[in-house]
């Protein structure tokens, strides 16, 4: 059940909590190679089971940028937000890779209200997002993502 947070006053309210967790999913190989081919970057580490199993990490893994795109698709999975007129991701502040998601790994995204200002007619939230691996201690992302609110 996503946190619901419908004004200003709820977000300011929060600052510093965890807001809760996505479901688990799983990341397949297919959904590597389709990122691969959107951008472009198809390292062996990537998109070739066979040399990736011989390699550091004994499987392929998943791109940095792919693990933290996972964060806008489950973004609203955790964290609903009503009373707003637009919602917009404005930027990230901070992103670190502390950990390779593995093809096959379950994740979920992990969310914290981290700050929140007002920014002419926008609300500015720095929410910390990590894209937790199952079963391992390091997240595969960490990022202070920027969103930014339009009041309605």
């Amino acid at each position: 059940m996503p946190t619901r947070l419908a004004s200003i006053a709820d977000i300011e309210a929060h600052v510093g909590q965890p807001l809760g967790t996505s479901g688990w999913k799983e990341m397949p190989l297919s959904q590597i190679q389709a990122f691969a081919d959107a951008t472009g970057d198809h390292q062996w580490i990537h998109v070739d089971p066979e040399r990736a199993a011989a390699g550091p990490f004994g499987a392929p893994i998943a791109h940095g940028y792919l693990t933290l795109s996972l964060v806008a698709g489950l973004f609203f999975e955790v964290l609903e937000l009503d009373g707003f007129q637009l919602i917009i991701n404005y930027g990230c502040n901070k992103v670190r890779f502390p950990n390779p998601m593995k093809v096959g790994s379950r994740y979920r995204l992990a969310l914290q209200l981290q700050s929140t200002r007002a920014v002419k007619e926008w609300q500015e939230v720095v929410f910390g997002a990590a894209i937790e691996l199952e079963g391992q201690d390091k997240p595969a992302v960490f990022a202070e993502v920027v969103y930014r609110l339009l009041p309605g």
